[in-house]
């Protein structure tokens, strides 16, 4: 049987759920703010869990401020994009990648699977990467920096992120 008031293709009893944290595919079918992966190999600490949820609040205040989209948003289980989703998968611990589902071309992750580093593709020569290193790589680089904004969000939650460095 079906049940059909969970609308999302998000796991609807994953504890992340609590935390608006979509548990979905590496391709979900809804346009979800970001999402886990539930194929990663390891999944994220109650502290990474924090830091993906910030990331979604901070997405959702830069582009929808708190106005009445906000607020149609918080009525629901999680956040919605009109663009795309920022899907996160952790390998290993310290070994984060990330994808945006609209990418046709290139790698399926950033950076790409472990075993495929030093391969064809540029990013393969990325090393492993943190979850806030990913996460700063995201729809918050526009240069070789993160975006000041992103920059001053996770200064402004040293709970969450840790003291800024100098």
């Amino acid at each position: 049987m079906t049940n059909t008031d969970w609308p999302f293709d998000a796991d609807r009893d994953d504890p992340l759920t609590a935390l608006r944290i979509p548990v979905t595919s590496f391709a979900p079918g809804w346009l979800y703010t970001a999402c886990f992966d539930r194929e990663s190999e390891v999944r994220p600490t109650d502290a990474e869990a924090l830091v993906i949820a910030s990331f979604i609040e901070q997405y959702q205040e830069r582009w929808f401020g708190n106005g009445s989209w906000r607020r149609k948003q918080l009525a629901q289980a999680f956040d919605m994009d009109c663009r795309t989703t920022t899907v996160f998968h952790k390998w290993a611990e310290g070994d984060w990648s990330y994808r945006c589902v609209t990418w046709e071309r290139g790698p399926l992750w950033i950076p790409v699977f472990p075993r495929q580093r030093e391969g064809e593709y540029d990013n393969a020569k990325l090393p492993a990467h943190t979850l806030v290193q990913v996460m700063d790589r995201v729809h918050h680089m526009h240069t070789e920096y993160p975006s000041k904004q992103w920059a001053e969000w996770k200064a402004q939650r040293p709970d969450i992120f840790g003291e800024p460095s100098r």
